[in-house]
């Protein structure tokens, strides 16, 4: 059975203080590490202040970015080896927004993708559609593509440190979401993926979050699904009771 995982992505938001206390009060409130594994993903500014919360404790640290160089002449970005020199054991690689805003490609994210996992560091991949692509019907044709590009010529060694998040574009903060057995559908359709480039074992191994509005009276029934390993959570993470009741949902997963 896959441990579910649920990371919390808290975007461009909170401040040092209230990351702080944000960070505190999941860590008071999460007491079941042997069901589910759970990290927090703050602003690049927080991540020390985060990280001298959760030292020694089973809550990770996760970044929402990296740039796919150990250093250089890069100003502005920051490297694995830095976000490793921070305690990050997780990063978000390709959400939506980074796609959308900021123009990556998905041979950028495979450079970034490549760099994050040799480096150590456990990967979360977002792959999603956007509303008219999935009114169109291009979901599979549209996600095929994105992990397709990232994943190429990456190693079949380190898959293990790989999770997916499918994060239909449509549904980020905008309060609307897939069903749960729509969701399903998607993550089937990507665990089939690995399993052609990979093989079963990897396959059978994969977590898949699904990511976009997951909330406290949804969770548990995205969750519920065979395919759904936990969630990337956006706008529910910055309050701790919400994020922890996602939690809770997560570790109830039969």
């Amino acid at each position: 059975m896959r441990k579910p995982l649920v990371a919390g992505n808290w975007k461009m938001f909170t401040t040092r203080s209230v990351a702080e206390k944000l960070a505190a009060d999941v860590v008071a409130g999460f007491h079941l590490e042997q069901k589910v594994d759970v990290a927090v993903c703050p602003p690049f500014p927080y991540l020390s202040t985060v990280a001298a919360v959760l030292r020694q404790n089973v809550v990770a640290l996760g970044a929402q970015n990296l740039y796919p160089e150990r250093e250089g002449p890069f100003t502005g970005e920051v490297s694995p080896t830095m976000l490793l020199d921070l305690g990050c054991r997780y990063v978000i690689i390709g959400h939506s927004e980074r796609r959308q805003h900021f123009g990556e490609s998905d041979s950028f994210i495979n450079r970034k993708v490549k760099a994050g996992l040799t480096e150590g560091l456990s990967v979360i991949l977002c792959v999603g559609e956007t509303l008219e692509e999935w009114e169109k019907g291009q979901t599979e044709a549209v996600i095929g593509r994105q992990l397709a590009g990232a994943l190429a010529d990456l190693p079949a060694e380190t898959v293990s440190n790989l999770a997916l998040a499918y994060e239909p574009v449509w549904a980020i903060g905008t309060g609307r979401n897939a069903t749960p057995q729509q969701a399903q559908k998607v993550h089937a359709y990507l665990r089939n993926l690995i399993r052609q480039q990979y093989g079963g074992d990897a396959a059978d191994r994969l977590v898949i979050q699904y990511g976009g509005s997951v909330k406290p009276d949804n969770a548990q029934s995205l969750m519920s699904m065979p395919d759904i390993d936990g969630a990337l959570v956006g706008g529910a993470s910055l309050r701790a009771d919400q994020f922890l009741s996602i939690v809770q949902a997560a570790a109830l997963r039969d």
